[in-house]
C-alpha cells in the first residue's frame, strides 16, 4: 500500500482490502480533526484500534493539558471506564498495569473540579508495597508515605501546572493521602479515588467505600494480579465483582492486555505472566 500527499488530498493505492482499511482510518481521523481534536502519531494507532472495534469512532477529547496534550480514551476498555465514571456514583476499574486506570480517573476528577461539579478531589492509596515497610523508610510520616503517593502527584502534574497543583493542595481542594487517613470521615461533594486498591484488605475497602457522601463520586482502581499484602491476607478488591455486581449505581469495568497503552512489550509481558499463572493452577 502506498500513501501520497498532494496539498490537502491523500491518495492511497494498493490491494483493495488494505486500501479500504486505510481509507476508513483516514476518515475517522478526519472526523476527529473536524471535531476540534489535534491529532498526533498515537492517533493513527487509535484509529486502527477503533476500526478493529467494528467502526467505533475516535472518542472525543476529555481534557487538554497546559502543554496542549489532549487526553481521551485510547482503547475500548478505557472508553467503557470513562463512560462508567461519568454516569455512576461508584466505579471499579480492574485491570493490569499500563491500562491508564489512574490517569483517566484523575483526569475525570480534575475535569469535575474545574467544572465545579464537585468542591474537592481526594486521591488515596494504601501504603503497602512489595518487600517494604514504612518503618524502614527514612524521615517523618509525610516523607515515609510520599513515595507511595508519587504516581498520584505525577498524574496531577501532567494535568495541571505546578503552581495550580500547589494552590489546590494548600487550599485543600485537592488532597492526596494514604488510605488510613480516610477512617472516620464522610466525603461529601467530592471526587474520591482509591488507587492500587488490590492492596486494601476487605476491612479497609469496606471502610473506604462507606466514606461516600452526598454529591460525591468514587472510583476504585486496582490490579488483582499484583497484590502486595502479606501472605494469608486477602485483598478486598478480589471480592468486589461478586459483592457489587448488579447493584444499581455501581459499575465494574474490567480491562485487559488489549487496553495497555504503554510500550507494546508491556502487553506481551502481561500475557506471559498470565500464561504462567494459568499453568500453575491445579
Amino acid at each position: 500500500m502506498v500513501l501520497r500527499l498532494d496539498g490537502n488530498r491523500v491518495y492511497v493505492s494498493g490491494e483493495e482490502a488494505a486500501v479500504g482499511r486505510a481509507m476508513r482510518v483516514l476518515e475517522k481521523m478526519n472526523a476527529a480533526a473536524a471535531g476540534g481534536s489535534s491529532l498526533t502519531p498515537d492517533d493513527v494507532a487509535l484509529a486502527v484500534r477503533a476500526l478493529e472495534r467494528n467502526g467505533a469512532p475516535i472518542p472525543p477529547t476529555l481534557y487538554t493539558t497546559p502543554r496542549g496534550r489532549e487526553v481521551r480514551p485510547r482503547t475500548a476498555g478505557q472508553a467503557r471506564l470513562v463512560h462508567s465514571i461519568d454516569k455512576a456514583p461508584l466505579t471499579f476499574g480492574i485491570g493490569p498495569a499500563g491500562t491508564g486506570k489512574t490517569f483517566l480517573a484523575v483526569t475525570m476528577a480534575v475535569r469535575a473540579l474545574r467544572a465545579r461539579d464537585v468542591a474537592r478531589v481526594v486521591l488515596s492509596r494504601p501504603a503497602v508495597e512489595a518487600g517494604e515497610k514504612l518503618g524502614f523508610l527514612p524521615g517523618d510520616l509525610k516523607e515515609k508515605v510520599d513515595p507511595y503517593l508519587r504516581p498520584l502527584y505525577d498524574a496531577l502534574g501532567e494535568l495541571l501546572d505546578d503552581t495550580t497543583v500547589a494552590k489546590h493542595l494548600e487550599r485543600g481542594t485537592i488532597e492526596v493521602a494514604p488510605l488510613a487517613y480516610m477512617r472516620g470521615r464522610t466525603l461529601s461533594d467530592a471526587f474520591v479515588i482509591l488507587d492500587e486498591a488490590q492492596n486494601a484488605t476487605h476491612e479497609q475497602l469496606k471502610m473506604f467505600l462507606t466514606r461516600l457522601g452526598n454529591g460525591s463520586k468514587m472510583v476504585v482502581n486496582g490490579d488483582v494480579t499484583q497484590i502486595d499484602l502479606p501472605a494469608g491476607v486477602r485483598s478486598g478488591l478480589v471480592d468486589a465483582p461478586k459483592l457489587f455486581g448488579g447493584i444499581e449505581g455501581i459499575e465494574l469495568v474490567e480491562l485487559d492486555d488489549t487496553d495497555v497503552v504503554r510500550h507494546p512489550l508491556v502487553s506481551e509481558i502481561i500475557r506471559a505472566y498470565a500464561r504462567r499463572a494459568a499453568q500453575s493452577r491445579p
